[in-house]
């Protein structure tokens, strides 16, 4: 199907993400372009998210290539949340969420995180921003560029936002699934806070955190206004020894969200997404780029918070960090 490039509504490292309009009617989608050769983390999200179908997932729906003003672009296909992400709806709701909301967000999160880590991922940068919310109340995760496969070999990385850091990532060891466990917990205490889990000022140094969290130990405060289950659910999240600390499917049994109810059914889409493998078009320097088969009655709905990652694929070392050495830090805005 003909589709037309629409607003721009978020920019990252990798490039662009437009809404994307079908010719033949008014639905939106979301689709996250980059430049062919600067394409790796586009098409890494693409190739996980592939392999995960989860109603607390966002969604893929194809891929494609395209010529725009003679430079070929490399395009992600996403369902569109016309919520935007958890960390807008913050913002919208005065900086703080009821406490209801929080336990419903929290288990939307679990859920998925469930299904990344039995399928043997790792999404590397769990935060609010990366947590979308569609019209039907359903929260799904997103933003897999950082994401990686357990099995795979990466050497010690830094991979993440530095304020979502787990402990064992800040040393250097290897990232597995308690990593998104911690980002989750300093989410949760940012939603009732309205504020992030370390008190770090704009001005300040990050790599003065990270130091604290790797060298002196510290553990994000749980809030005092928190229910006893709550700060216990935290207390979980927040266990330094990455082998101690709880898994995702033990916390969905946590007190703190197993008495909720779905908020609707956990059903797989009603229909396929069986896009064709992507197509270099021979498009005209307009606007209207690729075109691609999706089936008409499927329900649309985004896949990416404007708000980029603050530490990407390019701020990523290939060593464990030496604390002592200037040369090691990357300054983080």
């Amino acid at each position: 199907m003909e589709w037309v490039r629409g607003e721009i509504i978020g920019r990252g490292s990798f490039g662009t993400v437009s809404l994307a309009i079908p010719k033949s009617n008014s639905n939106k989608y979301v689709v996250k372009s980059a430049e062919l050769s600067n394409s790796f983390s586009l098409k890494n999200e693409k190739e996980i998210l592939s392999e995960l179908n989860h109603p607390n997932i966002v969604r893929y729906l194809g891929d494609s290539l395209s010529l725009e003003k003679g430079t070929q672009f490399y395009n992600l296909f996403l369902e569109y949340a016309t919520k935007g992400s958890i960390a807008d709806q913050l913002k919208v709701s005065g900086g703080r969420f009821e406490f209801s909301d929080v336990k419903r967000y929290t288990k939307s999160v679990l859920k998925g995180l469930c299904h990344i880590h039995e399928s043997g991922f790792v999404h590397c940068d769990i935060k609010l921003q990366n947590v979308l919310l569609f019209q039907d109340g359903t929260a799904k995760i997103a933003d897999f560029g950082l994401a990686r496969r357990v099995s795979d070999e990466f050497g010690e990385q830094l991979r993440g936002t530095p304020l979502y850091m787990s402990p064992e990532i800040v040393s250097g060891e290897k990232v597995e699934s308690p990593a998104d466990v911690w980002a989750l917990g300093c989410a949760v205490v940012e939603m009732v806070t309205g504020k992030p889990v370390w008190d770090l000022l704009p001005e300040s140094d990050v790599s003065a955190l990270l130091y604290r969290i790797a060298v002196g130990g510290e553990s994000p405060k749980i809030p005092g206004n928190l229910c006893s289950e709550g700060k216990d659910f935290l207390g979980k999240c927040f266990v330094k020894n990455p082998n101690e600390r709880w898994t995702a499917q033990m916390l969905l049994d946590h007190p703190f969200v197993s008495g909720l109810k779905d908020e609707r059914p956990s059903v797989s889409p009603k229909c396929p997404f069986e896009f064709p493998d992507w197509q270099s078009n021979s498009c005209s320097d307009s606007e209207s780029v690729s075109s691609f088969g999706f089936s008409e009655d499927c329900c649309w709905a985004s896949s990416w918070s404007p708000v980029s990652r603050t530490l990407d694929e390019e701020l990523i070392s290939n060593r464990i960090p030496n604390w002592n050495d200037s040369d090691d830090w990357v300054t983080v805005r």
